[in-house]
């Protein structure tokens, strides 16, 4: 089956939206759910449903083997070392925060710095800067280089002595660009630093090996790769986190519990506090296996095609202006622009008239926008279940919009 050809697995992308076929491009912010993956769910649900570990009843056990064997998936998908380092988490927010909370009171102190980079999400952003105020610590931004690609001089200039942590995207969700992450965590490395990654963005489009890239810890969503809502991962290296503390407290992440003190469980628990999300690890595993089922390299490949085809026609159209490198080769499927005269939340609205879904707003990126000196921009976000037609709709769709706000129709 070719990768356009899954597009038949997501019956939700054929209705009508505004009585125009549907068009989704509003991937960077959620992908659709695959039927597979929700076969598999509704199995789930249906037969093997229950609270995991420690019961002894047949459902539980079904239960909680069907939740490791996720783990385990997950564990190869990245090239981890070991399931003791793959956390179950609610998304790449609640891990990047678990990192700023624990890590950060470990490493940091007062005078040290923390360096980021401006093309954050602000998942990987506020998290530092309360960490920094905490622990009275200085937080230091990364530049970027005129076509929107992280400024690696400037980097080397910041990632310094007394830097303790180093966070930065692997893919950023406005500019589309794929930051050299492998390379910052030497140049960590080098200065005794941490280096953590929001994977929010690039796990979804291409392969992972967090020991090739060499990262302490790695973070990502499952519903930004045909997974559903609230459920994510966070890798950490394991000599990591058996140094760091659990933040949240309760059952299943105790080994025992006495009068005024209690112990913690052995990795990975005693950082998954409480009833976990079980039916979301399941629904994780399956889209992976779904998603490496197509192969992540064709993913990208297609992607590429995609981006290669509809950037020259969106650059073409008069008043189009792109954020990010005006180069396809540099992009992921992510393009975030503004046309002139047209506000986006206005052109978005234009758009979805016509089927045509889109995000417009700051995309949780607003230190960026201020960087790039933009209030807000709309943004397009294709993912393999896209087409070459889905890219000449929004083509097409942006010149009636344009057109409509010159004239007055559509």
């Amino acid at each position: 089956m070719t990768v356009s050809k899954r597009k038949q697995d997501f019956p939700i992308l054929f209705q009508q939206v505004n009585d125009e076929p549907l068009v989704y491009l509003d991937n960077a912010a959620s992908t659709h759910v695959p039927t597979p993956v929700i076969n598999d769910l509704v199995t789930y649900m249906q037969t093997s449903h229950a609270n995991v570990h420690r019961g002894v009843h047949t459902l539980a056990e079904r239960a909680t083997s069907q939740y490791e064997a996720a783990r385990e998936t997950v564990r190869a998908f990245i090239d981890a070392s070991s399931v003791k380092e793959v956390l179950f988490t609610r998304g790449t927010t609640t891990g990047l925060n678990w990192v700023a909370r624990s890590l950060g009171e470990l490493v940091v102190e007062p005078g040290d710095k923390i360096v980021i980079s401006r093309m954050e999400h602000h998942s990987n952003i506020v998290p530092w800067q309360e960490l920094a105020k905490r622990k009275q610590a200085e937080l230091i931004y990364i530049d970027l280089t005129e076509d929107g690609e992280l400024d690696m001089a400037d980097a080397k200039e910041k990632i310094v002595s007394g830097v303790k942590i180093v966070s930065i995207a692997h893919a950023s969700n406005v500019l589309g660009v794929v930051n050299p992450v492998k390379d910052l965590a030497k140049l960590a490395h080098e200065v005794g630093a941490v280096m953590v990654v929001d994977g929010a963005q690039s796990t979804p489009h291409m392969k992972i090996s967090v020991q090739e890239l060499d990262c302490d810890f790695y973070a990502f969503s499952g519903h930004k790769m045909c997974a559903p809502t609230g459920i994510g991962v966070l890798y950490g290296k394991q000599t990591w986190l058996e140094k760091m503390s659990p933040i949240e407290f309760g059952g299943e992440m105790i080994d025992f519990v006495y009068d005024d003190y209690s112990t913690w469980a052995e990795l990975p628990y005693k950082f998954e506090a409480g009833t976990p999300n079980i039916s979301g690890a399941i629904g994780l595993a399956s889209a992976i296996k779904y998603l490496e089922e197509i192969g992540l390299d064709t993913i990208t490949k297609h992607e590429q095609e995609l981006v290669e085809y509809v950037l020259p026609k969106l650059l073409a159209i008069d008043g189009f202006e792109l954020y990010g490198p005006r180069e396809a080769r540099k992009h992921t499927g992510v393009i975030a622009f503004n046309i002139k005269g047209v506000h986006p939340h206005d052109l978005a609205t234009a758009l979805d008239m016509q089927g045509v879904a889109i995000r417009a707003g700051h995309h949780c990126a607003q230190p960026l926008l201020r960087y790039l000196a933009v209030h807000s921009t709309a943004r397009a976000s294709f993912y393999f279940y896209n087409t070459k037609e889905d890219a000449d709709s929004l083509v097409e769709s942006i010149i009636a919009a344009k057109e409509f706000f010159s004239d007055g129709f559509i």
